[in-house]
């Protein structure tokens, strides 16, 4: 479980997160939602320790991130994965390379054991043949699950997904959406998405936040974000083809 509690940053004179307390629970995918602009992936950086926060304090399963030293800090980001927007991947480093990059970095483990797991974790993410190829040779959803593989590769306890889908086909992202889901499950992980895919949001919201002008709006899941009577989300949730069609009839 992570917790961000009472959580403010400032950007000069423009106030990005405004008081925001979150509870990201252990097994689930936690998504933070919102329109461009309103905080989302600056309220996941602070969570993960990338960006400092004002004011406010973040737990890792009653951990005080906040309040730890360096290193301290970096022994908790080791239980952490992160996948990037873009991937993230090195251009100049094979498929193999780059999930076996966080071993090399953070582990003592001998280049055996570190290729056993790099193809343990490519053949999780459905990249059995891939181990040779180089990010310019694959596909945009082949290149999120390399990126996927990697971030799994130290089994981390906390996953964090910065817009998993971004650039990415209806059908491919629809997979990765999946595989994002599938592995929180099967690792027991906490997990964290910032989206702003609708169809994310229906297939794996399990616990929503939405956020409106720095500020958390919203809270619930996907069971009941098509019946809120919430303006600014209903105006976010019905902009998209897809929710469009499934917009409750006035009355009902």
């Amino acid at each position: 479980m992570i917790e961000g509690k009472n959580i403010s940053k400032s950007f000069g004179d423009r106030l990005v997160l405004d008081n925001i307390s979150v509870c990201m629970e252990k097994g689930k995918t936690n998504l933070i939602i919102g329109q461009s602009g309103m905080g989302k992936t600056v309220l996941l950086k602070c969570l993960v320790g990338l960006v400092k926060a004002d004011k406010g304090q973040v737990f890792y399963d009653g951990r005080a991130f906040s309040k730890m030293s360096f290193n301290e800090m970096k022994e908790i980001r080791q239980e952490i994965g992160m996948l990037f927007q873009g991937g993230a991947l090195f251009d100049s480093l094979t498929v193999e390379q780059n999930v076996i990059f966080p071993l090399t970095m953070f582990t003592e483990q001998n280049p055996a054991q570190k290729l056993e797991r790099a193809n343990f974790c490519l053949s999780r993410v459905n990249l059995t043949n891939a181990n040779k190829l180089y990010p310019s040779e694959l596909s945009g959803g082949m290149k999120k699950r390399v990126a996927i593989a990697r971030a799994i590769s130290m089994n981390p306890r906390y996953l964090f997904c910065d817009e998993p889908n971004s650039g990415l086909d209806p059908q491919t992202a629809h997979l990765i959406d999946e595989l994002i889901k599938e592995i929180t499950l099967e690792y027991d992980m906490t997990t964290v998405v910032v989206t702003h895919d609708m169809n994310s949001v229906l297939e794996i919201g399990e616990k929503i936040y939405f956020l409106y002008q720095g500020k958390l709006w919203w809270e619930g899941t996907k069971n009941n974000i098509l019946h809120t009577d919430n303006a600014e989300l209903q105006e976010f949730v019905f902009t998209s083809e897809l929710t469009k069609r499934l917009r409750p009839a006035k009355g009902i």
